[in-house]
């Protein structure tokens, strides 16, 4: 890129416009996904087109979970999902870039990610200025100096209009004819929203200027040769191994004890409730939270042990293995106690997003706590970073398929066609089982546009009784009302959920006019539905979750 350093910064400053057009006064859509494959494009056109410098085998395959997760950032609208997917995405790209030459992520220790993205960072800043000195110093060594270019005129007036516009707007405010004027010329100018356009002008300069420090950092120096912690530990293994096994070996002690104690309470089940006087409630949620904390410090005990024991002899070394593995496994015991926990409180009361996030993410939790125990055995611990970034694509991932929200809204009318509650009400079971009531239709309400095509497809659906159906037309009632009319949405704010939401919608309108919604005169944004069968249900949030 020496050779040609304008395609560099024409590219990064394109790439730095590019996102002023795609995201300004725009929500999130379309444009994010699009705006990953331009940056992609632009970087291995630089990279692969002038540099010649292609990607290694290795880092390619970090593009598919990248380009996984960009996609579902306009497909799916539930929050948490949607937020892992554009971290992730952007965690990716990054780690794309610090082993783009090298490929040797897999094998990446937790502190070869902290000090490459602290390189990484430190070279957005620095090496874009480095580069600039570089390239001159290459072109007067080639006899290039006499050369005129236009660049630095560009640069100086590019540095220019953000002082003269400080500057000017302090006269305005001390002078009201100097103010008079200025205003006069840029009426002229039909420049009425300088200010804005100097702070994005700031803006996509400082974003292209990033870029192309991205940019020069993995054509350089993503080699990744030389691992930290591949010759020697990065901190040193200063612990005796006496201190370690008494630690460890407390802790096992502890958690084997605790286990014993409460074994028919962990997995008594609904006998066990009626036996010490629990309700569902109380049992399902006492001590969940804690035992998920034991899991999640106990292994990060395990690893920090880990690295700082001495072990100088193949016995200590079964022994720390053994201490490891046998609070793993005691931990794995509490984490299937606490699925159990959680499932019996998804039986009782149905499920919620918060529910919904936990049971999936103590799958994940339990697949990376034997993972531990595989890498331990096989003496191969630096790659728990592999594993924990595994780990953390299968919980994002299984979310974005399960569709969270879709899920929910089908469990929970299933459940009402059971017979069952789907909130918290102190009764588990209804004697009827086409009570409506059993249904919180209020909480279909607060989930996202990702919801909407299972509710619509339950009030279709030709075995669904009359009382059920009744409701869920008045959650679609109350969604209706409640949405604010909108103009068709700019292609880059394009979202396929809430494009689906739109449509459906609109949709199921002739199928709603038996609904009447009336509004608090008092209170104009408390609204409630009249349903076809004279149940009146509240529009506004009425949770009965915890």
């Amino acid at each position: 890129m020496k050779a040609k350093p304008n395609r560099l910064w024409i590219v990064a400053l394109v790439l730095g416009w590019t996102f002023d057009f795609l995201f300004w006064d725009r929500a999130p859509g379309l444009n994010f996904a699009l705006y990953v494959l331009l940056c992609l494009a632009g970087g291995l056109y630089l990279l692969v087109g002038e540099e010649k410098s292609k990607p290694s085998h290795g880092a390619l395959w970090l593009l598919i979970p990248t380009l996984f997760f960009a996609a579902v950032t306009f497909v799916r609208a539930e929050p948490l999902t949607a937020f892992l997917a554009h971290a992730l995405t952007l965690f990716l790209l990054a780690a794309f870039a610090i082993t783009y030459l090298g490929g040797r992520w897999m094998l990446y220790s937790l502190w070869d990610y902290a000090l490459g993205f602290l390189k990484l960072g430190g070279n957005m800043l620095i090496r874009p200025l480095t580069f600039s000195q570089e390239a001159r110093k290459e072109r007067i060594q080639r006899g290039e100096q006499t050369k005129r270019s236009a660049w630095p005129v560009i640069r100086g007036l590019l540095i220019a209009l953000p002082i003269i516009a400080i500057f000017a707007s302090l006269l305005s405010s001390a002078d009201a004819v100097f103010s008079q004027r200025l205003e006069h010329i840029l009426d002229a100018l039909n420049l009425d929203n300088i200010p804005e356009y100097v702070f994005r002008l700031s803006y996509i300069l400082i974003f292209g200027y990033l870029l192309a420090g991205v940019f020069l950092h993995a054509a350089t120096q993503s080699k990744d040769d030389n691992l930290v912690g591949g010759q020697k530990p990065l901190l040193g293994q200063f612990l005796g191994f006496v201190e370690a096994a008494i630690v460890l070996g407390s802790v096992a002690i502890l958690f084997a004890s605790f286990v014993a104690i409460q074994f028919q309470y962990f997995f008594g089940g609904q006998a066990n409730i009626k036996i010490d006087g629990f309700t569902y409630s109380e049992y399902a949620r006492r001590g969940f939270g804690e035992l998920a904390a034991v899991a999640f410090f106990s292994l990060l005990l395990i690893l920090a042990a880990g690295a700082v024991t001495k072990r100088e002899n193949e016995s200590q070394r079964k022994i720390f293995s053994g201490l490891s593995i046998g609070i793993v496994l005691l931990v794995l015991v509490m984490l299937v106690s606490a699925y159990r926990r959680l499932v019996l409180y998804e039986i009782a009361y149905g499920f919620s997003e918060l529910r919904t996030y936990t049971h999936v993410f103590l799958i994940w939790l339990g697949a990376l706590l034997i993972a531990t125990v595989a890498l331990e055995i096989l003496r191969r611990e630096r790659m728990f970073a592999l594993a924990a970034l595994l780990a953390s694509i299968g919980f994002a991932a299984t979310l974005s398929i399960l569709n969270v929200d879709a899920f929910i809204v089908k469990q929970n009318i299933q459940r009402a066609l059971d017979g069952h509650y789907t909130f918290d009400t102190g009764s588990r079971v209804s004697s009827d089982p086409l009570d409506a009531d059993q249904l919180d239709i209020s909480y279909f309400m607060q989930l996202s546009p990702d919801a909407i095509p299972p509710l619509v497809d339950a009030f279709h659906s030709d075995h669904l009784p009359d009382p059920v159906r009744d409701a869920l037309g008045a959650a679609l009632a109350c969604l209706r009302y409640r949405a604010s009319p909108q103009a068709e949405a700019d292609w880059r704010e394009y979202h396929l959920s809430r494009w689906a939401e739109r449509n459906l919608l609109e949709e199921i309108r002739p199928e709603l006019k038996g609904y009447f919604i009336t509004t608090d005169e008092d209170y104009g944004w408390y609204s409630t539905v009249i349903t076809p069968l004279g149940k009146k249900y509240d529009c506004e949030y009425r949770s009965f979750w915890d």
